[in-house]
């Protein structure tokens, strides 16, 4: 028995959160175009709603201890006390990894919810108002699809990481709509699309690959969302304003950087955790998967014309610069998610 069959199976200590938000509700009473593109998007969307229910082939058998990601893919590999687990143990490390990364899409997925609900009254442009409403029945469908899968599939549920908690609070406790989709849009579905990308093309498990491709089509919109409702914002932003942003881009930034360190793991198993830290940070794997979660966000800053002297020198500190040409468009058709 390894330390990890001595968790709780995905319990949290408390089922129902309050937290105390504060922001302005809108209406738009000019209901034409303001924001050009967005009702294309809004269009496009109601194209490719689906229902997971019918759409994805919830019969798959699925084991959990099977490789569904190859073993090649696991930083903890030449990580001593990994390396002298049984193979079982293995095994089941390796089925608390995926379970782990699926648990904290799903957490995110619920957070992306609530922030494009919020969006629906915050956003000043009626077709932001149409596009986000879409986006939260989205992202109900992807809690719905991830929440199945962890526990139906996996059956392991892990709670949420407290970095990812902190960053989803502050996106839903800001007042202000465009930290919103700074936090949501940009930075937290841009992170995502990368993360799904990755484990799309190195998943050896057929319904988890299905469901990822629906999923991310829906998120390849929305970070578009983002982009088109943000563009030109920021271009008379005060200086003083501007540094505001620019303080919550790094500081999210490095929040989600540093929480890819395996420290669940490590705390699972009674590892030392710095040891782990190490690890993650030295080995190949782990340092090209960190640095690849940003290769949406860099170049969409830029767009946005975000990627100021400051940003720069943080990202240029963070190794995570050369992905400011990164071309999302060109990987998303390679993938088959973008098809105009």
């Amino acid at each position: 028995m390894t330390a990890l069959d001595r968790q709780p199976a995905g319990a949290h200590d408390q089922e129902l959160e309050n937290i105390l938000t504060s922001f302005d509700s809108c209406y738009a009473w000019n209901y034409g175009s303001v924001k050009e593109g967005l009702r294309d998007l809004y269009e496009k969307a109601k194209r490719e709603q689906w229902n997971s229910t019918t759409q994805l082939p919830w019969e798959t058998d699925v084991d959990p201890e099977s490789e569904i990601l190859p073993q090649a893919t696991n930083p903890l590999v030449g990580y001593a006390p990994y390396d002298r687990l049984s193979a079982a143990e293995q095994v089941r490390v390796n089925h608390a990894q995926l379970s782990l990364q699926l648990s904290q899409f799903l957490h995110g997925e619920q957070g992306a919810m609530l922030v494009a609900s919020q969006l629906v009254a915050a956003v000043p442009w009626i077709d932001a108002k149409y596009y986000a409403g879409t986006q939260t029945m989205d992202e109900a469908r992807h809690v719905e699809v991830f929440s199945r899968y962890v526990n139906e599939k996996l059956e392991w549920e892990w709670p949420i990481n407290a970095n990812l908690k902190e960053l989803l609070d502050a996106a839903l406790q800001d007042s202000r709509w465009d930290f919103k989709y700074l936090g949501m849009q940009i930075l937290i579905e841009g992170l995502a699309m990368a993360a799904f990308g990755n484990l799309y093309q190195v998943c050896n498990e057929p319904l988890l690959k299905e469901l990822l491709k629906y999923v991310m089509r829906d998120e390849s919109r929305h970070v578009a969302f983002g982009v088109l409702s943000l563009r030109d914002y920021y271009d008379d932003m005060s200086a003083s304003d501007l540094s505001d942003r620019e303080d919550f881009i790094i500081y999210a930034s490095e929040l989600m950087r540093n929480r890819l360190v395996g420290s669940d793991i490590a705390q699972a198993m009674d590892w030392d955790e710095e040891e782990v830290r190490c690890c993650v940070l030295e080995s190949p794997v782990g340092q090209t998967f960190r640095a690849m979660l940003f290769q949406r966000v860099v170049p969409n800053l830029k767009k946005l014309g975000l990627l100021t002297p400051r940003v720069r020198r943080a990202y240029t500190e963070m190794e995570i610069i050369h992905f400011e040409d990164f071309d999302a468009d060109m990987a998303d058709r390679q993938l088959g998610f973008l098809t105009s």
